[in-house]
């Protein structure tokens, strides 16, 4: 495992010489989970590199971008061949079937609160590009999803400076909150579209 270990070092040496264009590309290649990176973009943050500001700027548009070529693959590829060539991005058959489930269950809406639960946030994509979801709002709630995940990330890797290696440590109370957030935003979005579809039968039935 050390040739992985030499590679994802020198990753990070070619995002710091990069500044914000390396945040943007090493999440677009989805090689290193992006909690990581966006870690160690909050440390250039606070070594004065980079700022924040534009740290957040390209950090959401990689983030966006990525999950766009996720959507891309799922659409014009299926499932086969994310099946086949997915674990190089990270996402491996169980992440499609648990992405698939939640998108049958909930509809497109899910896009947006998938974005914050483990195992599905990175998969989400991929039912939402087989369906052919409108890629206008598939981006719209993916950039709103992706935004303050950004933020979050880099404002915790700022603060752990050069042990911003720490990452999943000080992340773990931040994020039960927000999963626990997410999941009340996902359980109001399915009883809205309940009594919705609920009131159309209703109107159907007169």
């Amino acid at each position: 495992m050390e040739w992985m270990y030499n590679l994802i070092a020198q990753l990070f040496e070619w995002i710091q010489s990069l500044g914000y264009l390396g945040i943007m590309l090493g999440l677009m290649m989805e090689v290193i989970p992006s909690e990581i990176v966006l870690a160690y973009g909050g440390y250039l943050v606070s070594d004065g590199r980079i700022s924040f500001w534009g740290a957040l700027l390209f950090g959401t548009a990689g983030g966006v971008i990525a999950q766009l070529m996720v959507y891309g693959v799922g659409r014009y590829g299926g499932r086969p061949f994310l099946e086949r060539y997915g674990k190089y991005i990270l996402i491996h058959k169980k992440h499609i079937d648990y992405a698939e489930d939640w998108f049958r269950k909930y509809g497109t809406g899910v896009i947006f609160t998938a974005r914050f639960v483990p195992i599905v946030r990175h998969a989400i994509s991929i039912p939402a590009g087989i369906t052919k979801m409108n890629v206008w709002r598939f981006t719209l709630l993916t950039t709103l999803a992706v935004i303050p995940w950004t933020a979050l990330f880099l404002y915790l890797g700022l603060i752990l400076g050069d042990q911003w290696e720490l990452i999943d440590e000080k992340a773990a109370p931040y994020l039960r909150e927000i999963l626990l957030g997410a999941l009340a935003i996902l359980i109001f979005y399915f009883i809205i579209k309940w009594m919705k579809l609920k009131k159309g039968r209703a109107n159907h039935g007169r």
